[in-house]
């Protein structure tokens, strides 16, 4: 990712941190419910558990509600039954997005989906159709303020970092997907704090918008998609 150009997914998150915790709040929940599920409810035991707690705690979840979430996926009378699935579409002009969702009804989420796409000039489209556009990789985002660049890096490749950038004030370090969490785990040991760090799907190849229509579009498609309960992220090729 060397060279990519993401200040304003960047800048997007610290927005949408600041201006929605409630609702990122649920969703985090209905991530670490189907890490539970999935697995065990000791996080010592459940890497996905684990990478979910420290993404609950970077998002300033108070630990009493982890633990309430934790507890209830545990038990047998939780009947929430949620399920992850990817969608793929274009936005306006062409515009690549993937979307990832955790839902409990596969049919409404589909249909909320479809229509966003079709109203604000794109559409939804058939699995395969745009995630080829992508590379699934680790990204580690870090408040540059007040940290060494040099002594970041240097920490981030010695925790066996693939890359690393400095982008808008935020240090991005590139890891092997399947490896963020322990990145981010010997990072943490040395009281880093993180924006984010998770595996996302990184565009290899980039749409720009020229037409001020189409940028607005873009813009609120990407808004209520984040509005959606049932959207977790979304990813897209928009050159920033």
């Amino acid at each position: 990712m060397s060279g990519h150009s993401k200040w304003s997914t960047i800048k997007r998150k610290k927005e949408k941190t600041d201006a929605q915790k409630g609702k990122i709040f649920t969703k985090i929940g209905r991530e670490i419910a189907v890490a539970v599920k999935q697995g065990d409810s000791d996080p010592a035991a459940n890497a996905r558990l684990k990478d979910c707690i420290a993404k609950a705690k970077a998002n300033n979840v108070p630990n009493d509600n982890i633990e309430r979430i934790i507890k209830k996926a545990a038990g047998e009378d939780d009947a929430n039954q949620y399920e992850e699935i990817l969608y793929e579409g274009y936005g306006p002009n062409g515009v690549a997005v993937i979307v990832q969702t955790l839902t409990d009804n596969r049919n409404r989420t589909a249909g909320d989906l479809r229509h966003y796409f079709d109203k604000f000039g794109g559409n939804l489209g058939q699995s395969g159709s745009v995630i080829y556009l992508f590379e699934r990789k680790g990204v580690i985002l870090i408040d540059a303020e007040g940290l060494d660049e040099d002594r970041v890096m240097e920490d981030a490749l010695d925790a066996g970092a693939l890359d690393f950038n400095l982008i808008d004030s935020v240090y991005e370090i590139i890891t092997d997907p399947n490896k963020v969490g322990a990145v981010r785990e010997q990072l943490e040991a040395k009281k880093y704090a993180f924006i984010s760090a998770e595996a996302e799907y990184v565009p290899a190849t980039y749409t720009n918008l020229s037409e001020e229509e189409h940028i607005l579009k873009m813009e609120k498609l990407l808004d209520v998609l984040e509005e959606n309960d049932d959207v977790q992220n979304v990813w897209h090729n928009l050159e920033a």
